[in-house]
């Protein structure tokens, strides 16, 4: 029998990833996060960038720490995820073709609270695949991927949502919803 090619290789993974992503798995599902916090980078990063108004100087400080945040919860869980013998996206095409957050070059125009309002909403979606790849996780006994999911990412999301909010001066709008996820009251 001989081994496969490295394009025969990389076929039977994306076909297996296929296969996860109609059947989900605590892998396919921790992948859909992934690929989350890659666009949910740039979108953090064009808000630092153009965020406007007389708490500008705060945002972007508040900015560069979920961008820091991003990035470290983006290495580890990629690592998580090959620790767990799963294949992580990495390329560009595949972590946008699995983020369910959507860009748009319009939405550095946006006032601060319009920004701020759009990032807590990408936070909510983001949620919505971490309480599903918990559950997953739990199900498949993944017990170190659901402890990563349970103790890394929402405490820490909150924390910074609530605290960039607060900077605008509407976090009175702020309502906490059940669960891990926030909504404009």
């Amino acid at each position: 029998m001989s081994e496969l090619t490295i394009d025969e290789q990389y076929a039977a993974e994306l076909k297996q990833s296929d296969i996860d992503h109609h059947v989900p798995t605590a892998g396919a599902m921790t992948n859909h996060i992934l690929s989350n916090l890659m666009v949910a980078y740039v979108k953090l990063t064009q808000v630092k960038w153009y965020v406007k108004g007389p708490q500008s100087l705060a945002l972007r400080t508040a900015y560069q720490r979920l961008l820091d945040q991003n990035v470290r919860q983006f290495a580890e869980l990629g690592e998580l995820l090959l620790d767990e013998n799963q294949k992580p996206s990495s390329t560009t095409a595949e972590l946008t073709k699995y983020s369910m957050l959507e860009e748009n070059g319009a939405f550095k125009y946006q006032s601060a609270d319009e920004l701020v309002a759009a990032t807590i909403k990408d936070f909510d979606t983001e949620n919505l695949f971490v309480d599903r790849a918990i559950k997953l996780a739990e199900k498949e006994t993944r017990p170190a991927l659901a402890a990563w999911l349970v103790n890394s990412w929402p405490q820490q999301s909150r924390i910074l949502i609530r605290k960039t909010y607060s900077l605008t001066g509407l976090s009175s709008l702020l309502k906490k919803k059940p669960g891990r996820h926030w909504q404009l009251g």
